[in-house]
This record gives C-alpha cells, structure tokens and sequence, in this order.
C-alpha cells in the first residue's frame, strides 16, 4: 500500500472512531440535572443595581 494512502485511511480510521466517540456521548449519555446555588456576597449585588 502506498505511503499516501496508508496515511488516508489512517486519517479516516481516526476521523471515524472519533465521529463515534462523540455520537455515543450524545445520544447514549444521559445528564443528571441538580440544582446549582452560588453566594454571592451583598456588596457585589449592590454594585449591580447601579
């Protein structure tokens, strides 16, 4: 096989299992909402409203 296309479908092979990759994170990983309470400190939020 020549050295081009070795490295093609190296490339391919790659591309391929990285499209996978990313297909199974978003259909077969499924996220745990929570809730998120962040403090914010009164003088911060006094500086806002200005």
């Amino acid at each position: 096989m020549p050295t081009l296309t070795r490295y093609l479908f190296v490339l391919l092979v790659l591309g391929g299992l990285g499209y996978g990759a990313v297909w199974a994170l978003g259909n077969l990983v499924e996220p745990r909402p929570h809730e998120i309470t962040i403090r914010m400190p009164s003088d911060r939020i006094d500086q806002a409203g200005r």
